[in-house]
């Protein structure tokens, strides 16, 4: 069976912290799965080898990377939710925008409530309302 997941890659020992707050921000949202390194590495001990969480119902997969990359995270991907109100894209737009930074603040462009945000740590995520 074919399986894609989407995959966050972070640089700064910051997968566990994300995790928790990605499954906090939508009801019924957990990690399903986490690998730690141990003592013995080769990533410092207690940061993520692998682990999996659901964001809005998706599996999404995530590590910290011990090897330093001249990358990051890119707008030029990004996680797209749409929620079922215009107060719940409110609370989601202003929990991940805390830290982070605005691409298109919150508004009606034509196509009914949206906005674009990076978070705190760089991921990007296009959100938008039903009604």
């Amino acid at each position: 069976m074919t399986d894609l997941v989407p995959f966050l890659m972070f640089q700064k020992r910051d997968a566990a912290e994300a995790m928790a707050f990605y499954t906090s921000l939508f009801p019924g949202d957990s990690v399903l799965s986490e690998e730690r390194y141990g003592a013995d590495g080769p990533g410092p001990e207690g940061t993520i080898v692998m682990a999996e969480f659901t964001v809005a119902g998706q599996r999404v997969r995530c590590s910290d990377s011990f090897v330093q990359h001249a990358f990051d995270f890119t707008p030029s991907t990004s996680l797209f939710v749409t929620v079922d109100s215009t107060d719940e894209l409110k609370r989601i737009y202003e929990a991940l925008g805390e830290g982070g930074g605005t691409l298109m603040p919150l508004d009606d462009y034509g196509f009914g409530p949206f906005a674009w945000v990076n978070d705190r740590w760089g991921v990007s995520w296009q959100l938008s309302a039903k009604g």
